[in-house]
């Protein structure tokens, strides 16, 4: 999934004004500190998946060729199966 810089800024409060609102954290530091480590890990999160995506399509181009092009697979079945076992692999979550 794709967000823009300006959504990753509205998830970001959105997150920390919930966390503060139930009382879930105490924060001691300054608010845009906290923002900003927020929007961090949502990148980054973020692009975990775009290099899991990559390389599922990589190994999903490899074993296509190897089979002769894949005649009568279903390639987005294929391409969600091995993203699913790669996440499970690296304990990611999608």
């Amino acid at each position: 999934m794709r967000l823009k810089q300006e959504q990753i800024e509205k998830l970001a409060e959105k997150i920390f004004t919930d966390l503060d609102t139930a009382k879930l954290v105490a924060i001691k530091v300054d608010r845009k500190k906290v923002l900003e480590t927020i929007r961090g890990v949502i990148v980054h999160d973020m692009k975990s998946e775009d290099d899991l995506e990559k390389e599922a399509e990589r190994i999903l181009d490899q074993t296509l060729r190897a089979t002769g092009g894949g005649v009568g697979i279903d390639r987005h079945k294929m391409l969600k199966m091995i993203k699913e076992k790669l996440a499970k692999e690296r304990s990611i979550v999608l």
